[in-house]
């Protein structure tokens, strides 16, 4: 992940084959998980926090004695009793109890750090009791930390049918330009947000005048550890407020910071994620929010050096509405929630943050999260790769992959977050202002709080909560048009068969494309779909040329008469990585989650072929997995 203050680089010619409909293409069901994620440890830390899941009817599960018990157990047959280092009058390592999860779990803390091989040993030996399901490290999570901006470009003419945010028209290009921008303006046609609730699970929020705070008493700081929160005592209090994080003194320089994660001020980040989803609009001031007459529910889960896994886990499951020990009820259950946050770590849906994603989702809450800013495969981070969070990547202004986004197969769609450099290209080596930026609300403080202001920032944590602000317009349309309300799986589907495909070549995958605010709720609504350019194919003539970025899709079409055999669609040639979906009558899904037929082989031989065709229209869908040029298109049958 970036700093706040600088950079930090680190959130398809093969023989042609029978395609088999997408049901028969995937496995059975989901690979078993490890009952040890050691993925999120790594070798130059230490650990002192475990969270254990015991099976069902298990003795251990919610009694603390028992499970300080066979912890015990466990520290014994590792041999970790006494310190590493042996030393004469070392302590035993001994273990406490500390909590019980929301989602089931046990929050146990050792006596002294571990290295990764003593967590790791000490892992193994818990998960070998029968009664675990599952154990991890309780590790620290960061705001996906991004690039600070200068300052605001001064107010300029407004624009006719623009709200009167002085700033606006000067400043979000984000929310409107054709090319790398989310197409907001025009939807707020058709919603503002009224009527849903968003919950920004971050540092919390800060006094702002153009900032809805009806909701910032009713969230709850859920960070337990008094050393984290920067309160006196251990304890989680009500209120969603931002205290500062900053760790530039004592004692959190010390123990926060390093060569990768320098000492910072304070940065206000979770203000910044909520003025992008509902910042005050038209409003006389500032800047706008995309979904602007929502509510944003703060729940402060960051403080001083980030925020616990287990603090995290139980503020999804409060925020949704399920219950949290020690917590009163939220009487204002969030539709959606935004987590611009994250660390190193593959997440399954054993690990603790996956079941509360999970339990979030049943719920029917929406789950938004950062690809990160590490130029990584975001499937080795968390909660990025958990199941069934939108995962968002970041683009700039000309539509390219900011370089600092994560990107692969894990990330669901992009949005605008920002590219910093001058035409989106880090070697021109000076940064654009203010095309380069999301700007939103932030505060002058560089300790605790200080002044409202306006800030831009750039990372994967502005590309989200456009995402979540989209799917708060897409929830307060439909409650608008009396509609069912769609359900998070609804909601995926919308934003990716919606999105608009990247109107340059991308380096690599970030999504089925970029969110279309306009395109998204209008689709929601029932509204005419976009019409979608189609490539008409005559029967055994080969189509060449074709080249895309990676996620770029393009759509053919080969019409099929009655007494057709041996139809055969195909790509070929030409460098890159391909996928084809095949649909009939109707275009296959940007993501083939409705095709028909598939062909996914490394590079770009691809082929779908049916011996007996039904009549009809045949579309393919050709979708980059990675860049691709000089691909060919062929569509051919016999009669």
């Amino acid at each position: 992940m970036k700093s706040y203050r600088s950079i930090q680089l680190g959130a398809l010619a093969a023989a042609l084959a029978l395609a088999l409909p997408v049901a028969h293409a995937v496995s059975n069901g989901p690979l078993p998980t490890p009952k040890v994620n050691l993925s999120t440890t790594q070798a130059n830390a230490s650990y002192d926090r475990f969270i254990i899941t015991y099976r069902d009817g298990s003795a251990e599960r919610g009694n603390r004695n028992a499970v300080v018990q066979n912890l015990g157990a466990a520290i014994g047959r590792t041999g970790l009793v006494h310190a590493s280092t042996q030393s004469r009058g070392a302590q035993p390592l001994g273990v406490s109890y500390k909590r019980h999860l929301a989602v089931g779990s046990e929050l146990v803390h050792t006596s002294r750090k571990l290295s990764q091989s003593e967590a790791s040993a000490l892992m193994t030996q818990i998960a070998a009791d029968p009664a675990v399901a599952h154990v991890e490290v309780d590790t620290m999570m960061q705001a996906v930390r991004d690039v600070q901006a200068p300052t605001l470009l001064a107010p300029t003419q407004l624009l006719n049918g623009a709200p009167n945010d002085p700033y606006y028209a000067s400043n979000q290009w984000h929310f409107n330009n054709a090319v790398g921008g989310a197409d907001v303006e025009k939807a707020w046609k058709l919603a503002d947000g009224n009527g849903v609730v968003v919950a920004v699970l971050d540092t919390g929020i800060t006094q702002h005048p153009d900032l809805d705070l009806s909701l910032a008493d009713a969230g709850y700081d859920f960070i337990v550890d008094a050393f984290v929160s920067g309160r006196d005592a251990n304890g989680r209090v009500p209120g969603g407020w931002d205290t500062g994080n900053w760790t530039n003194s004592e004692p959190w320089q010390s123990q926060c910071t390093d060569a990768s994660h320098p000492p910072t001020t304070s940065n206000w980040h979770g203000t910044h994620v909520a003025g992008t989803i509902a910042e005050l609009t038209d409003n006389g001031q500032g800047l706008a929010g995309i979904a602007h007459n929502a509510k944003v529910l703060p729940v402060r889960v960051l403080g001083h050096c980030g925020g616990y896994n287990s603090d995290i886990a139980d503020a999804i499951v409060w925020a949704s509405g399920g219950h949290v020990d020690g917590v009163p009820d939220n009487q204002n259950p969030a539709q959606v929630i935004n987590m611009s946050l994250g660390g190193a770590g593959v997440c399954s849906a054993s690990d603790v943050t996956g079941k509360a994603i999970a339990d979030a989702i049943g719920r029917g809450t929406t789950v938004v999260a950062a690809a990160g800013n590490s130029n990584a495969d975001a499937a080795n981070f968390t909660p990025a790769s958990c199941p069934g969070v939108i995962t968002v990547g970041s683009n700039g202004i000309t539509g390219k992959r900011a370089y600092y986004s994560n990107y692969g197969t894990t990330v669901t769609i992009s949005a605008p977050g920002g590219g910093v450099y001058q035409n989106d290209d880090p070697s021109s080596g000076q940064a654009a202002n203010p095309q380069g930026f999301v700007w939103s609300t932030i505060n002058d403080g560089t300790s605790v709080p200080g002044n409202a202001a306006y800030g831009g920032m750039a990372g994967t944590s502005q590309a989200t909560p456009h995402v979540a602000g989209v799917v708060a317009m897409i929830l307060s349309a439909t409650k608008g048009a009396s509609l069912a309300t769609p359900t998070p799986a609804q909601i995926r589907t919308l934003l990716t068969t919606t999105a608009r495909p990247f109107p340059v070549s991308i380096d690599k995958p970030i999504g089925v494309g970029i969110v279309d605010t306009w395109a998204a709720v209008n689709k929601s609504i029932g509204g005419p779909a976009p019409v979608e350019t189609v490539k008409a194919l005559a029967n055994g003539v080969l189509l060449g040329g074709q080249s895309g970025g990676a996620g770029a899709t393009s759509l053919y079409s080969l019409n099929v008469p009655a007494g057709a055999r041996n139809l055969s669609l195909r790509t070929m040639g030409g460098t890159g990585d391909v996928t084809i979906y095949v649909s009939t009558d109707t275009p296959p899904a940007i993501d083939g989650s409705d095709a028909l037929y598939k062909s996914a082989k490394p590079g770009n031989n691809e082929a779908v072929v049916i011996a007996a065709p039904v009549a009809g229209t045949y579309y393919i869908r050709v979708v980059g997995v990675a860049a691709y040029a000089k691909v060919s298109v062929l569509g051919n049958y016999q009669l």
